[in-house]
Parts: C-alpha cells; sequence; structure tokens
C-alpha cells in the first residue's frame, strides 16, 4: 500500500455470513483488480469467523484484509479473544483497535487501546487506531480535548507512519446518520495533524481517516478536507455499490 494514496477501510462489525461475505468481497476484488493504477487503497475488516474465507476472496486483487480487534497479548488463556500474530498468520495486514464501540461496549482504556496497538506492531500489523468525542462532550465544547487526550493515551511508543493510522470517528455520528459537517471534520483534522506531530516523528505521513455515517452521496464533500486520507467506513460498507461509491472519491 502507498500512504501517499487515501484508504478506504470498511469495518463490516458483527455482519455477514459466509455466502454474502464472500460474495460481497469477491465483488469488490473484481472492481478493486480492474483498475490499471488505483488512485486509493482498499481494506475490508470482516468479523473474526470471515477472515479466512474473504482473504481467499480477495487474494491478488489488491486489496487488504484487516481485522476488528486484538488483544494485547501475542498468545495465552484467554478464551475468546485473538491476537494479533493470528491475525498476521491468516493475512491480515490491518486491525482496529479502540473503536468506540469497544470503549462502550467493552470498557476499554485509553491505556489498552495503545497496549493492543503495540501487539499489532510487534506482529508486522498496521493499527487503524480510533478516537472520537461523545455528543454531550462536543456540545460542551470538549470535542478537541478529549480527541488529544485520547490520542495521546492510545498511541504507543512504536506507532510510526507505516505501522499507525488514525481514524477520528465522533461517537455521535456513528450509524446515527448524523455526519460531521465538513468544517467540523477540518477543525478536528487540522488539530489532529498538529497533535501528532509532537508523537511521532514522521507525522505529516500518518493517514487520518475520518468515520462516522460516509456515504457515497457526502464522501465527496468530507474526502476534500484538508487532512483527510480517507474514510474508516461502518453499515455502508456491506453494499458493494455505496461502499464502490465513496472509494472512487478517495482516488
Amino acid at each position: 500500500m502507498d500512504m501517499m494514496r487515501k484508504l478506504v477501510a470498511g469495518n463490516w462489525k458483527m455482519n455477514g455470513t459466509r455466502a454474502d461475505g464472500v460474495a460481497l468481497a469477491r465483488d469488490l476484488a473484481g472492481r478493486y483488480a480492474g483498475l490499471t493504477d488505483p488512485s486509493f487503497d482498499m481494506l475490508i475488516c470482516p468479523p473474526a469467523t470471515l477472515l479466512a474465507p474473504v482473504g481467499e476472496a480477495i487474494a491478488k486483487s489488491g486489496l487488504a484484509l484487516g481485522g476488528q480487534d486484538c488483544h494485547p497479548e501475542d498468545s495465552g488463556a484467554f478464551t475468546g479473544d485473538i491476537s494479533a500474530t493470528m491475525l498476521g498468520d491468516i493475512g491480515a495486514r490491518f486491525v482496529i483497535v479502540g473503536h468506540s464501540e469497544r470503549r462502550q461496549n467493552h470498557g476499554e482504556s485509553d491505556h489498552e487501546v495503545a497496549a493492543k496497538a503495540g501487539a499489532a506492531h510487534r506482529a508486522g500489523l498496521t493499527a487503524i487506531v480510533c478516537i472520537g468525542e461523545t455528543l454531550e462532550q462536543r456540545d460542551g465544547g470538549e470535542a478537541l480535548a478529549v480527541c488529544s487526550r485520547q490520542l495521546a493515551g492510545s498511541i504507543p511508543s512504536t506507532a510510526t507512519a507505516a505501522n499507525t493510522v488514525i481514524a477520528y470517528e465522533p461517537v455521535w455520528a456513528i450509524g446515527t446518520g448524523r455526519a460531521a459537517t465538513a468544517d467540523d471534520v477540518s477543525q478536528v483534522h487540522d488539530h489532529l495533524r498538529a497533535d501528532i506531530a509532537s508523537r511521532i516523528a514522521d507525522a505529516s505521513a500518518v493517514r487520518l481517516l475520518y468515520g462516522g455515517s460516509v456515504k457515497a452521496a457526502n464522501a465527496g464533500e468530507l474526502m476534500q478536507v484538508a487532512n483527510v486520507d480517507g474514510a474508516l467506513v461502518g453499515g455502508a460498507s456491506l453494499k458493494a455499490d455505496e461502499f464502490w461509491g465513496i472509494a472512487k472519491h478517495c482516488g
């Protein structure tokens, strides 16, 4: 993958059987492989049960495979968990860590997110570290402070532009149909770019993704915002035409 190109990443969350997951993956793989000179990178992160068949379906297409979470440890007595090493072994090149649904539903702290990102780095994976404020925090004028705090606590010392992607996903815009405005995104992404400079040496090359009710209809405007280097897409990534429509705006 080329860090100079925008990245469009699909987070399938807890959706998909083998049949429909493989069908979707093959559809996207065919479209991407058909590009003579791709102007964007594409990643799909299916649930763990589909990593192997989806990986086979997208093999040699240029699409990348990613996991939705990993354990901070490389192995051990952690029933039900998956390590970054295991993800890499099955062909994944990325893993999402710190998604707001993990932070909220599983009580994950910034410290734990940083440990997971570090585990991803040890396994040779790129960690997509998610941060974002709640509606209450935004309405209280805390959005930038919250993002800075999460960034500081969630980025391990091993982070570089080559192994870390930052995804800004305002919690109030995830799955709600309410996307942040271009001005909202610009303010936060500009702030994050400056903030990263104090934490990662090659900060200018770190890809910053926006996520939160991204659709083909609003992707054009959002992807033109300065310091937006792609999108982390949830529900819309489960529809081939919609996800491809978003991807084309990343070119």
